[in-house]
């Protein structure tokens, strides 16, 4: 979708129909990405078991710690490019993307020669089962490897959202998963690779989608003025101040969430490989289904962006009440899915009847987050379209460093209810970061703010 176009059908009032337009393929381009875990936890649960489930689970958190770190840099370089379009300031976008290349790989390098190095420590702080510890070594050693690829990815398809362009990004992902999948029952079912063939699918996959996406982007390089000529990559600090300004709290915000994560998950690793495969595979669900929220959030952040860089403060109102109607809805009828058939969920993964007997449990905190994603979406999409890093990162802290830890060592160990009370904190946690959103939204300040890119040239 272009910019002209996305911009006038707002002002004809067609809000809801743009938003999902752009939004759909965002959000089964999400789910898609998450596919690429669940797949291989499918994968181990059916052909490798428990140890299994609990190997790609923890190699799956710290992964996600990784890659959210990378999506604060380019949700922030996308929000800026929303805003150049908006004013159709053609140069600045072109030095945006230059930016973002460069300075995502070089992170990309560091972060995966760092964790490697680390790898030990961090399956120790992970309270990782001594059953499953060599299968989730080699699982996050293979992704480490593959940063370059999974950086590279969300750096392209950041580019493509914000200039208004959803659909690409989900035909790559499409491929990249339809692969993993092939993969997957390749190096696991047939070689017996276990956690070490799934961590080799899920990057192969990657590398797939990042290659593909950058050859679309190369190809049509005239319609998004950036000419891959070396000089285009150099970091301009007129772009990269205002792009750390953003991407550093935003960064901050996913790596305080992430971690309290983590830590919930070495709580529940603490209880075994059982309470490892739960909490894994729950983990998962509940991460899937705030796809759909996290989709709407991102197109509304995209939608909001350029109609801010372009003034037109009015349709911004328009835009978030559809995407509120939108995600409660979707949720009403996911939660109600998940509460009647607990155990035919999480019968996907797995058929252990421990697994399963622990399934009915886990079903309702997971539901109870998951309304709070409901509200999240469409409430920080807002914040991310005006570019107010300093809020996202006080909710991130609220949500990740005070509530979530605390809360599960509240419920979990001090009122005694163990792994369950970690299950209810992380879940009663994300409310803290939907509810001073939404008063954000109403209170209006957000009307005052200047743009993020003003900081330029």
């Amino acid at each position: 979708m272009s910019r002209q176009t996305m911009i006038n059908d707002l002002t004809e009032g067609n809000v809801a129909k743009q938003l999902l337009i752009f939004a759909y393929p965002f959000a089964i381009s999400n789910v898609l990405q998450l596919v690429y875990n669940l797949v291989d936890m499918m994968v181990i649960g059916k052909f490798v078991g428990s140890t299994g489930l609990s190997a790609v689970a923890v190699g799956g958190d710290v992964l996600n710690l990784m890659t959210h770190i990378c999506l604060g840099f380019t949700t922030a370089g996308q929000i800026m490019i929303a805003q150049y379009v908006g004013r159709g300031e053609r140069e600045h976008v072109s030095r945006t993307i230059g930016t973002m290349f460069t300075s995502v790989f070089i992170g990309a390098a560091v972060l995966a020669a760092v964790c490697a190095l680390f790898a030990d420590r961090i399956l120790d702080v992970m309270n990782t089962p001594d059953a499953a510890r060599a299968q989730a070594r080699s699982y996050i050693l293979v992704c480490f490897a593959g940063m370059i690829f999974i950086y590279g990815y969300n750096t392209v398809s950041a580019i493509l959202r914000g200039m208004g362009d959803s659909k690409r990004p989900l035909m790559f992902i499409a491929a990249a998963a339809t692969l993993n999948l092939i993969l997957d029952l390749l190096f696991v079912a047939k070689f017996k690779m276990d956690a070490f063939g799934a961590a080799l699918a899920t990057v192969i996959g990657q590398a797939a989608s990042f290659i593909g996406s950058l050859i679309y982007l190369y190809r049509r390089r005239s319609s998004f003025g950036f000419d891959f000529r070396p000089s285009s990559f150099r970091m301009t600090g007129r772009i990269l101040g205002p792009m750390l300004k953003l991407g550093l709290p935003l960064a901050l915000q996913h790596i305080s969430i992430s971690i309290s994560m983590i830590v919930v998950a070495a709580l529940a690793n603490s209880f075994g490989v059982v309470a490892s495969a739960v909490h894994g595979v729950g983990a998962k669900l509940t991460t899937s289904t705030s796809a759909f929220s996290n989709a709407l959030g991102a197109s509304s952040a995209s939608m909001i962006g350029q109609n801010v860089g372009a003034g037109r403060l009015d349709r911004v109102q328009k835009i978030l009440r559809t995407a509120y109607t939108v995600t409660i809805s979707v949720f009403i009828v996911i939660g109600s899915v998940f509460l009647l058939y607990p155990k035919g969920v999480f019968g996907l993964f797995s058929s252990d009847p421990d697994i399963l007997a622990w399934a009915p449990v886990y079903m309702k905190p997971c539901v109870l987050c998951m309304f709070s994603f409901a509200l999240i979406g469409p409430a920080l999409s807002l914040v991310n379209g005006v570019g107010d890093a300093g809020f996202s990162l006080f909710v991130g802290i609220l949500d990740g460093v005070i509530a979530r830890i605390g809360l599960a060592v509240l419920f979990g160990i001090v009122l005694g209810y163990g792994v369950k009370g970690f299950w209810y904190g992380n879940a009663c946690a994300a409310y803290f970061t939907a509810i001073p959103a939404i008063i954000y939204h109403l209170s209006g300040h957000w009307k005052k703010r200047k743009l993020i890119i003003g900081d330029r040239e």
